[in-house]
C-alpha cells in the first residue's frame, strides 16, 4: 500500500535521523535549547514572567519588542531589565518584533515606514544591550490579510534594506518570519521568505524565524519546511495545531524534533520558543490580555513537559 505524503515524509525523516544518530552520536549529546516568548502572558510584570520560566527550567526568554518611546518599553530601563533576568538565571534569546498598522515595513504611508525604521533601530540596540542574539522581523502588516496596494512587497524590501546596517553594526541576527496569509498578506512560507531575504540583498538580513502554526497553515509539510530553512533558521516558535500548548492538538512533535536534529539545530544560538497564543486571528491583542496565574502556568508547564518528553523519546 502506498503511503500518504505526510507518512512518507515522516518515515524518510525518521530513517535519516536514525542513520545520522548511528553514524554521529556525538551530534546528539547537546539538547535543543528551549525559550519562551513572554508576550503570550499578557499584562504582567517582567519579573512575574521570568520567575515562571525559571520555575520550569527555561533558561531563555524571548522579550516582546514593546518599544513605544523613550519611557515606554524594556529599553527604558536596560539595567533594571538585566537585573531581573540575572536574579532568576534567565537570559534573553532575542526580541520578538511587533509590526502592525502603526509601524509596518510594507505600508504606503511614508511616515509609518519611518516609524518602522526607528523601531528596528531601537529594538536592535536594546537586543545587543540585553545580551540577545536576534530580532524577529515581519515583512508585512500583522493582522491585515489584504495588501495596501500592489507594491507592499517592494516597499517592505526597500525599507528593511535601508535600516539593515543596524544588524551588522550590533552583531544581531535579523530573523524574518513567514506568517500565515490570514494574518499577513505577503511572505507566508519559508520559500517566500528566502526569496525576500535574497531581494533585500544585505549581509545583515540572512536568517529566519519559523513558527510551526504558520507552517501548518502555509506549508505542504512542517518538518520539510524546517529542513528547507536549514541553517538560516535561528528561532522556531512552537505551539499545537490549535495554537494551544503542545499536547493539546495533533502536531507531530516527534518528526519536528527529528527534523531539527537533522539540521544540527541543537547548536549554540538556536532556540525552540514556546508561543502558545491560543485561538483567534488578532494575535497582537494577546499582549494586552489579563490571564489567570493558573492559565499562564499551564502555558509553560505543558509546553516544557511535552517537548522534553518527546525529545527524550525520540533520542531513545
Amino acid at each position: 500500500m502506498n503511503l500518504q505524503y505526510v507518512d512518507s515524509v515522516r518515515e524518510s525523516i525518521r530513517e535519516r535521523f536514525e542513520a545520522k544518530k548511528k553514524a554521529h552520536p556525538e551530534k546528539f549529546e547537546r539538547r535543543l535549547e528551549l525559550s519562551f516568548s513572554n508576550w503570550v502572558f499578557g499584562l504582567e510584570s517582567l519579573e512575574e514572567a521570568v520567575k515562571r520560566l525559571a520555575k520550569y527550567n527555561v533558561r531563555y526568554i524571548e522579550l516582546g519588542g514593546n518599544y513605544g518611546g523613550n519611557d515606554i518599553g524594556y529599553q527604558a530601563d536596560v539595567e533594571g531589565t538585566k537585573a531581573i533576568l540575572d536574579k532568576h538565571g534567565v537570559q534573553c534569546s532575542g526580541i520578538c518584533g511587533f509590526f502592525g498598522d502603526s509601524n509596518a515595513l510594507s505600508t504606503n504611508n511614508n511616515f509609518v515606514r519611518q516609524t518602522a525604521v526607528d523601531y528596528i533601530r531601537k529594538e536592535v540596540a536594546f537586543c545587543k544591550a540585553i545580551g540577545g542574539t536576534y530580532m524577529l522581523v515581519v515583512p508585512g502588516t500583522v493582522g491585515r490579510s489584504t495588501a495596501y496596494d500592489s507594491s507592499d512587497y517592494a516597499r517592505s524590501v526597500l525599507t528593511l534594506r535601508s535600516v539593515a546596517d543596524v544588524f551588522t553594526e550590533h552583531g544581531i541576527l535579523c530573523a524574518v518570519e513567514p506568517i500565515n496569509s490570514a494574518e499577513v498578506p505577503i511572505c507566508s512560507t519559508i520559500e517566500s521568505v528566502q526569496q525576500y531575504i535574497k531581494d533585500v540583498n544585505h549581509p545583515g538580513v540572512q536568517h529566519i524565524n519559523g513558527d510551526i502554526f504558520h507552517m501548518l497553515c502555509g506549508e505542504r509539510n512542517i518538518p520539510e519546511a524546517i529542513l528547507q530553512a536549514g541553517s538560516q533558521l535561528v528561532n522556531l516558535h512552537i505551539e499545537d495545531t490549535n495554537r494551544l500548548p503542545l499536547g493539546n492538538g495533533m502536531m507531530d512533535v516527534d518528526t519536528i524534533i527529528r527534523a531539527l536534529y537533522l539540521i544540527d539545530y541543537n547548536r549554540e544560538g538556536c532556540f525552540v520558543t514556546g508561543e502558545p497564543l491560543g485561538p483567534g486571528r488578532d494575535s497582537y491583542a494577546i499582549m494586552f490580555g489579563q490571564h489567570s496565574e493558573d492559565y499562564k502556568e499551564r502555558l509553560v508547564a505543558e509546553t516544557v513537559k511535552v517537548f522534553r518528553e518527546r525529545e527524550e523519546a525520540v533520542l531513545g
